[in-house]
């Protein structure tokens, strides 16, 4: 048994050198690397540069009242970890694809996925392989994110703030967006009969996304529903300090369905008829798991401001509560009192109550034409059977409001610490520099050098 254990483990140890030699021998991760510290460069010098100016505002003495009034509450995770980082969104979105696309395309265009199943290496099975191939992608795509650590330590040194937590939120945001936006191009590319096509459906598939979440704004029914979930509706989520459970449920399991769905039309030897029925049942059973991780409101703040959260006490108070609590908004989706009321009030209920539901009862999505009996501009509150009509969407005025139809007092808030803002006026230096040459030169030479032990290694093999 050991015996055979050890011969598998060999056996994937050499696929893995296997694949990671293909990424080498990829220009596209090489461009992907070159391209992505000059991104990251640009988007942290503008960051800083941002900071500083309104931070500026500050420290000069309040010359300038509205500008050291922002100060006082700015945060680095808005003006500096999200601005920089989100450079591998796009990184992600138009680069990324490419790489993952050939490292599988390459081989079945070339017939080599059929010779490895036949070979030495075949008892691995096809579900190693496309695990293999899947953390070679995310190893590369980790290399990718030093110029973004890079970043990061530059900020430190400037004498700037992080934390760790929501800092930390952001990164697995954009770890998850890179999974899905992998798992997406490998199927393509195992559909797909040339790298061309899963190319155009890899980016149809992003554009279709993008569509789905313009086309849901401002509408209720299933589409509204749909968007939160799209990719870059999620990484806003994990951008704004939140990590959901059913958020990362459901791009992981997307992710795993993509690589599935890969295995299923990558087995030479299963039929066509074969392949397309047991992907039509993982694609149900796939919008199964995800319509019930949907409805999991497990969630934790990891902003440093709390800025998802009520006061401490208060969600205490509203967790002890049993009755059921519905809200009936006579909003339309386009009224900015909306927005208000679902950020200041209504996502923060969804976290912390334990029976808790919204009713949208508006029949129009700006409210310009609703009649005098329509209700319009009111809101509804009703913990068990006591209902009440409240117009203001103000947290503590809200939440005054429950307690009172709950019959409890409202609780005894213990003196927190306000959110302190931390305001740098610091210059972007030796950014430039590093970003738009150094880290551009290193990949070149990187890149020859590989280059070369490649071209050495094929000519010991003849």
């Amino acid at each position: 048994m050991s015996r055979r254990c050890s011969s598998r483990s060999r056996r994937a140890f050499a696929l893995f050198a296997l694949e990671w030699r293909e990424l080498l021998a990829s220009r596209a991760w090489w461009l992907l690397l070159a391209l992505t510290g000059p991104l990251v460069g640009q988007a942290l010098i503008t960051a800083v540069e941002t900071y500083a100016e309104v931070s500026g505002g500050a420290g000069d003495g309040g010359g300038t009242g509205g500008p050291a009034a922002l100060a006082q509450g700015l945060s680095p995770l808005d003006g500096l970890v999200v601005p920089t980082l989100g450079a591998y969104a796009l990184v992600a979105t138009f680069l990324l694809p490419f790489v993952a696309i050939r490292l599988v395309a390459t081989e079945r265009e070339s017939g080599a996925g059929k010779i490895l199943v036949q070979s030495i290496l075949s008892p691995a099975g096809l579900a190693v392989r496309l695990a293999v191939k899947a953390g070679v992608l995310l190893l590369g795509w980790l290399v990718a994110w030093i110029p973004g650590l890079l970043a990061l330590l530059l900020w430190l040194g400037y004498g700037g703030h992080l934390d760790g937590g929501e800092t930390a939120n952001v990164v697995l945001g954009h770890l998850l967006h890179a999974l899905l936006t992998i798992g997406v191009a490998v199927a393509a590319a195992a559909v797909c009969r040339s790298s061309s096509s899963a190319a155009i459906v890899t980016l149809g598939f992003t554009v279709g996304t993008w569509a789905l979440a313009f086309v849901a704004e401002g509408r209720e029914g299933l589409l509204a529903r749909l968007a939160p979930f799209t990719p870059e509706a999620a990484l806003r989520t994990f951008e704004h300090g939140e990590l959901r459970l059913a958020m990362v449920t459901i791009l992981v399991l997307a992710s795993l369905a993509g690589f599935a769905f890969a295995g299923l039309w990558l087995d030479p030897f299963r039929p066509v008829p074969s392949r397309a029925v047991r992907s039509a049942i993982l694609v149900l059973l796939t919008l199964g798991g995800a319509g019930l991780a949907a409805s999991w409101r497990q969630g934790w703040d990891l902003a440093e401001d709390r800025r998802n959260s009520f006061p401490r006490a208060d969600e205490a108070a509203l967790r002890s509560l049993r009755q059921p609590v519905r809200v009936t908004v006579h909003l339309s989706p386009e009224d900015p009192k909306r927005t208000d009321l679902e950020t200041n009030v209504l996502a923060k209920l969804r976290r912390v109550l334990p029976d808790f539901a919204v009713t949208y009862a508006a029949q129009s999505r700006s409210g310009l034409f609703e009649s005098p009996e329509s209700r319009y501009g009111e809101v509804w509150y009703a913990v068990g059977p006591r209902r009440a009509l409240l117009r203001s969407t103000t947290e503590p005025i809200v939440l005054a409001k429950l307690y009172e139809l709950a019959g409890v007092p409202a609780p005894a808030r213990a003196s927190e610490p306000s959110y302190p803002g931390y305001s740098r006026a610091a210059s972007p230096r030796g950014a430039a520099p590093l970003f738009y040459i150094v880290w551009p030169l290193a990949v070149g030479l990187a890149f020859a050098a590989s280059r070369g032990r490649w071209r050495s290694s094929c000519r010991n093999l003849i």
